[in-house]
């Protein structure tokens, strides 16, 4: 089943989100409004930060690493590698303050 955000990002929407959780501080805090622009794997870079799918679970990570063969390398500020996916349905381009 596909996510609204992920609809949105596959239709080309540009659009504020707020994701719970604090595993990206102390870049994005939780709840913090960020804007999220389409993008896939291929556009995007190492260092940028992503909405994707890892494994069954979304997520707004932090691109780790970039392979031709494996897609991107997800992991949150903290650490803790998620896992490759070439399931990148957008990108953060503007942090937002509360």
């Amino acid at each position: 089943m596909q996510n609204r955000k992920i609809a949105r990002l596959l239709a080309g929407e540009t659009f504020i989100s707020r994701e719970p959780g604090n595993s990206m501080l102390p870049v994005i805090k939780s709840r913090q409004p960020v804007v999220l622009a389409s993008a896939t794997w291929e556009e995007v870079e190492v260092g940028d930060i992503v909405y994707c799918r890892v494994k069954g679970r979304c997520y707004t990570h932090r691109v780790k690493a970039k392979d031709p063969s494996r897609g991107v390398l997800i992991a949150n500020n903290k650490g803790r590698i998620n896992g490759w996916t070439r399931q990148v349905f957008g990108k953060v381009v503007e942090i937002l303050h509360k």
